[in-house]
């Protein structure tokens, strides 16, 4: 079994998101590229990545009307990323659409709720329910829509793995037990965030920002 872990590599230089994944592809399951990278790198800078032959998890976070949505995902389908992110938030017809538009051999997963947010955030954007009930709306919301799993905190993945058996859970804000937070709000050790029900989980600078990122990946595999 390949490694759960996707490596995020977060940054605008495509010629160093290929240096870190080339040096610890023997040590991950794939590769996370997001907004930075594609806003910097194009469809170009996706089919250099894929040249690594690992799989590519394209996290755009799709938010916008259904047809939009669609239109969008159908311009991707020659990349053949395995996974891609939509936003729970943007509705069932949204969600519906964007798992129709993919290719099929892609996951489409909804973003539930982000791990920067906490209950206040929530609160300020008009939510008045903690994360938790969140998700769990969210993960409902997705599994009716058709998508194939959801991106959530590791602090939810049991409940929403509850409610969703054979779903597909992403977990990002995932850290060692000796890392830092940086600017998320709701973390967890890996080997926690798999026994809690995650599919795969997304690690960025706890790998790409260390000294050695081989050593940093290698240390993260082994408490799995």
């Amino acid at each position: 079994m390949s490694s759960p872990v996707y490596v995020a590599l977060d940054t605008p230089d495509l010629e160093k998101a290929k240096a870190i994944a080339a040096r610890v592809r023997n040590h991950v399951g794939g590769i996370k590229l997001g907004l930075e990278f594609f806003s910097a790198n194009g469809r170009q800078g996706i089919r250099e990545m894929a040249e690594l032959d690992l799989p590519i998890f394209l996290d755009l976070k799709f938010h916008d009307i259904p047809n939009t949505v669609a239109k969008a995902i159908q311009a991707l389908r020659p990349l053949e990323p395995a996974i891609l992110t939509v936003h729970a938030a943007g509705g069932r017809a949204m969600l519906e659409d964007a798992k129709a538009a993919a290719p099929s051999g892609t996951k489409v997963v909804a973003v539930t709720v982000l791990t920067s947010l906490d209950e206040h955030d929530l609160g300020s954007i008009g939510v008045p329910d903690d994360p938790h009930a969140q998700v769990e709306r969210l993960t409902d919301l997705a599994q009716r829509s058709g998508v194939d799993g959801v991106v959530c905190s590791g602090n939810e993945v049991a409940a929403a793995r509850a409610l969703w058996p054979d779903g597909f859970f992403v977990v990002p804000g995932v850290r060692p037990s000796d890392g830092h937070s940086a600017d998320q709000k709701r973390i967890m050790t890996p080997r926690a965030a798999l026994d809690a029900g995650a599919s795969i989980l997304v690690i960025g600078r706890p790998i790409t920002q260390a000294k050695n990122p081989v050593k940093a990946a290698r240390a993260i595999e082994a408490t799995l």
